[in-house]
């Protein structure tokens, strides 16, 4: 009963397949007019909390950073989403799927995501037009 209630919830809400809890906060950064408003919402609703924004100056429980090609460097892009979370907190990087302008190459992710210290450990479908990669943070000292 439970795996079709989640089955539904993911049907109706994106965001339920991102792992969230309520009261978390989450951190947007590059937000702009074409972000996935129906994922933002949905992780809203999880967390009962709104998302905070770049000026957010406390320690956020997850980011999601939204990425396009023409952004600027990944790398530092990913450097800076990390700036303000605990380690193991996830970074959820949306860029645009294969095809949608500002589409982000697999290779690029990858590279830019192990230079800024981070480990890739699940994509999403996060709407039409944008995937979704978890990334982490290492959890202990030393440890990457």
């Amino acid at each position: 009963m439970s795996a079709t209630a989640d089955h539904a919830e993911e049907r109706t809400n994106p965001a339920a397949r991102l792992g969230f809890k309520p009261e978390m906060v989450v951190q947007e950064l590059g937000y702009d007019d074409d972000t996935e408003q129906a994922l933002r919402e949905g992780i809203e609703a999880i967390t009962g909390t709104e998302l905070v924004d770049e000026d957010h100056d406390d320690v956020a429980d997850a980011v999601i950073l939204w990425f396009r090609d023409e952004d600027g460097d990944l790398t530092d892009a990913l450097v800076d989403a990390t700036t303000l979370i605990d380690a193991g907190a996830p970074v959820w990087l949306m860029t645009p799927k294969t095809g949608r302008p500002g589409y982000v190459e697999p290779s690029e992710i990858g590279e830019a995501s192990q230079t800024a210290g981070l480990a890739q450990t699940s994509n999403v479908n996060a709407g039409k037009d944008w995937t979704g990669s978890r990334l982490v943070t290492p959890k202990g000292p030393g440890k990457r």
